[in-house]
């Protein structure tokens, strides 16, 4: 099976959610679509990521749903996920827990972004400031000359 794979990053928090959840479902939706079977990798660490997992399930639920996994990919084990265990697996298709065992928890992001870029096919970010760990995995990406859209550039316009 040709697997197409896509990761997601973007700001904690967002002012207007409205836009930026139209232009995912829209992009989920095609990739649905158009490819034999899309990976779509997600942290849960904000707002963005938040609207990305919605607009996963959303668009599985209203398309297809028989192609695709929605794959929350952890930095590291926490409490959170151990006490919560069974609702995460009940909501994502599938976890994993990067492996970061020799890094500080803040470097373990930042490792775990990399790795998700290096295995993906199509990197989507939601980067509308200078600064932050998107920004930065956005940059990463650029230099790995990963295809990728920032949804920034798309949603201005429309606001």
């Amino acid at each position: 099976m040709n697997t197409y794979t896509v990761s997601f990053f973007g700001h904690r928090y967002i002012d207007n959610p409205f836009p930026i959840e139209d232009a995912l479902e829209k992009l989920i939706g095609s990739l649905l679509r158009s490819k034999e079977y899309v990976e779509f990798l997600v942290g849960r660490n904000g707002d963005f990521d938040q609207l990305v997992s919605s607009a996963v399930r959303k668009c599985q639920r209203e398309i297809r749903d028989n192609n695709s996994a929605h794959v929350w990919v952890l930095p590291y084990l926490t409490a959170d996920f151990r006490d919560y265990e069974e609702d995460y697996r009940a909501y994502y298709d599938e976890i994993e827990i990067f492996n970061s065992v020799d890094k500080h928890y803040k470097a373990a992001f930042q490792a775990r972004n990399r790795d998700m870029v290096d295995r993906s096919n199509l990197i989507v970010f939601f980067a509308e400031r200078n600064k932050g760990g998107a920004y930065q995995t956005m940059h990463y990406a650029i230099q790995q000359g990963k295809q990728y859209i920032n949804l920034a550039d798309r949603t201005e316009e429309r606001e």
